[in-house]
């Protein structure tokens, strides 16, 4: 039986995605009411996709009526939607691909009404969004802003962690909020890169002559699978200065994984196999002693998924790292967000400045 046919794994689905739906910026209260009539983990893709075209649809009137700033908060949220519908393994790859399609314009359309200075920036194995830090004050000199490199994980995207980069935006920091291969708009039609130094130096290789940018002062953040994304990048990436790993995995074990990860992985990966081989490259214990450079790993207490171990032993391996343990953090710390984004805004901030 598929995870999605069990009839039994729609409450726990539910519960176990509210903290996560928090952290991507979705009304709590909104989420009860879309989850409550849920009969079926078939229906998720659906409601949450018709929540995400209601928002859509009150930002086409606001923009009509000139309305910008709630038009933009409103394409937003869209996209936060669009996003959230994706979340389960979709049988139909077609189907997830249009979500993603309609997360990434939602994405698109906010920003073009809410920082007209954001770009799309993409290249062989990665797209994304680069935005740029609001000048303080009006006598405040252009100069040129670091960059921090958002990775999303397993089966998230660039529309999920608006809360992270906002909290880099507000500190000077400019983001570049990427999918990779098999992530986001990508994952319809390309595989996971374990190897992911390579999309994150392809993106800094786009970005490298931006006005207005420092590529000698640039880091990444990676969340969840991401994490271990972030990992690779900032042991083998020179031109990285600092790195984060957020509920990032130290190691898979594919026989104890729970089906939601093996069953997303294989449509992913294109298959069980192709993802068991994957899942048997998720291993960090050759890298963490390369990772030189400054690495703040961030874990929650509560994280505890089978077959996955967590990446608390890379604070320990690694020869820079530091350790930010949250003891009441889930996966994801959607349950603790003021208890470490802002100190870990911070102290990427500090790493750049």
């Amino acid at each position: 039986m598929s995870f999605v046919d069990d009839a039994d794994q729609l409450p726990a689905f539910v519960e176990v995605n509210r903290p996560r739906a928090h952290g991507a910026g979705l009304d709590l209260f909104e989420y009860d009411r879309v989850t409550a009539p849920l009969t079926s983990l078939h229906d998720w893709p659906a409601a949450f996709a018709a929540a995400g075209r209601r928002y859509a649809s009150a930002a086409e009137r606001a923009a009509a009526e000139g309305r910008t700033v709630t038009a933009g908060t409103a394409y937003r949220d869209a996209a936060r939607w669009f996003h959230v519908a994706g979340l389960l393994p979709h049988p139909d790859r077609a189907a997830a691909a249009r979500l993603a399609a309609e997360a990434d314009t939602a994405m698109r359309r906010a920003l073009a009404l809410l920082e007209p200075t954001a770009e799309r920036v993409e290249g062989e194995g990665f797209a994304g969004w680069l935005r740029r830090p609001a000048p303080v004050g009006e006598a405040a000199p252009a100069g040129q802003a670091p960059v921090v490199v958002v990775v999303p994980g397993m089966d998230s995207g660039k529309e999920e962690f608006h809360a992270v980069a906002e909290a880099l935006l507000a500190r000077g920091v400019a983001v570049l909020a990427i999918d990779g291969p098999g992530q986001g708009v990508l994952a319809a039609t390309s595989a996971p890169e374990p190897d992911y130094q390579r999309v994150v130096g392809r993106a800094l290789d786009a970005i490298a002559h931006h006005d207005g940018l420092d590529p000698a002062r640039v880091a990444v953040i990676g969340l969840s699978l991401g994490g271990y994304y972030a990992a690779t990048a900032a042991a083998r990436e020179p031109r990285l200065r600092a790195a984060v790993t957020v509920s990032g995995p130290y190691r898979l074990d594919w026989e104890h994984l729970v089906p939601f990860v093996t069953e997303t992985l294989a449509q992913r990966c294109g298959g069980p196999e192709a993802a068991r081989a994957f899942a048997a490259r998720v291993d960090l214990t050759a890298l963490a002693p390369v990772i030189t450079l400054p690495l703040l790993v961030v874990e929650g207490g509560e994280d505890r998924i089978p077959g996955i171990t967590n990446a608390t032993a890379l604070a320990s391996e690694a020869p820079n790292a530091e350790l930010l343990l949250v003891p009441h953090g889930n996966h994801l710390l959607g349950t603790a967000l003021p208890d470490w984004l802002p100190t870990t805004a911070d102290w990427l901030a500090a790493r750049l400045a």
